[in-house]
């Protein structure tokens, strides 16, 4: 049966009226790094197989990797690695139930994004 009220029932809010918040943010960001990892994944893969193939395939993936552009991919899939790893443990905690009040899920953010630099500083350093 149609409903004769439909005109009369408010509207959920779009979402361009919510306010992005860290925690969600942050959680997107996982899940972009997830997939963004796939691509360094293909490249390094890509690099492997060169290897195995021949000298003159060899360097052209090399020379491809060691370029100003695929250092800045192996920069920021080391970047995605440290935050999605990040993300992951954020989710475990938050799966025990913990830290699921605003201030402490805020905390756990800022580690997230932080740590990330953090930890992908040193991971360039000592390699």
């Amino acid at each position: 049966m149609a409903d004769v009220n439909r005109g009369n029932r408010p509207l959920s809010p779009h979402l361009t009226i919510y306010r992005p918040q860290l925690t969600s943010m942050t959680s997107i960001l996982v899940r972009i790094t997830g997939n963004a990892l796939i691509v360094g994944a293909f490249l390094v893969i890509w690099w492997l197989l060169a290897a195995s193939t021949s000298a003159e395939y060899f360097e052209i993936a090399d020379g491809l990797i060691r370029s100003w552009f695929g250092k800045l991919i192996m920069l920021g899939s080391i970047w995605a690695l440290w935050y999605h790893t990040l993300g992951g443990i954020r989710h475990l905690i938050w799966d025990n139930a913990i830290g699921l009040d605003l201030p402490t899920a805020y905390k756990l953010g800022w580690a997230l994004v932080i740590g990330s630099f953090v930890l992908t500083v040193i991971t360039v350093i000592v390699l």
